[in-house]
């Protein structure tokens, strides 16, 4: 499916969201989740000719999600960091994302996602009032706004040795608090040409 077949389902849907909530504000939002651990994120770095940088590597296998919800119209963000991924945990993530945005019978909020299996679980997903799911196509990444954010995620635990998880968990607060701050870098990763106003 291309952007623009995309960008007409996209419309249509919140055309309809809007006709059938008269009353209701309506937005469009995006998630993804992203997986970070202590396998370590090594990046090149600009170093004095004839120095070869060093980077501290332990690698092992224990694993956080940073989930995002992002508003690339506005550059709103919304971050969460927690354990796994599951249906459980997703809806646990939905449930306080529509209480920070105030999702309910005055605000509407069309949240696009991927078809992960967590997403697509009908029987244990819980989608709480005011949130509606869109759903991507099968196998395009590349439409998903949210998607973009992880090399700005990144940034703040890149190179870094962690002992523990929760000191990358640490590290992850100070970057997502940081780019919070910044709504016009937000929307400059997110805001695809074709994205719906």
């Amino acid at each position: 499916t291309s952007a623009g077949g995309f960008q007409k389902k996209l419309s249509m849907r919140v055309l309809r969201l809007k006709e059938k909530y008269p009353t209701a504000k309506v937005e469009l939002w995006c998630e993804d989740e992203h997986r970070l651990g202590l396998k370590p994120i090594v990046r090149k770095v600009w170093s004095p000719i004839g120095q070869r940088p060093l980077v501290e590597v332990h690698q092992r296998y224990e694993w956080t999600y940073l989930y995002a919800f992002a508003r690339p119209k506005s550059g709103e963000v919304h971050w969460l960091i927690l354990p796994t991924v599951s249906a459980e945990v997703f809806s646990l993530a939905l449930k306080h994302f529509a209480r920070e945005m105030g999702a309910g019978n005055r605000k509407r909020i069309l949240l696009v996602v991927d078809q992960a299996g967590w997403h697509t679980a009908k029987q244990k997903l819980e989608v709480p009032e005011g949130i509606h799911l869109e759903f991507l196509p099968s196998h395009s990444p590349e439409l998903q706004p949210a998607e973009r954010l992880w090399p700005l995620s990144n940034e703040g635990v890149a190179n870094r040795y962690f002992e523990e998880i929760e000191d990358l968990e640490e590290a992850l607060v100070e970057r997502c608090l940081a780019l919070l701050d910044q709504p016009e870098l937000i929307r400059s990763y997110t805001r695809y040409h074709w994205w719906p106003n």
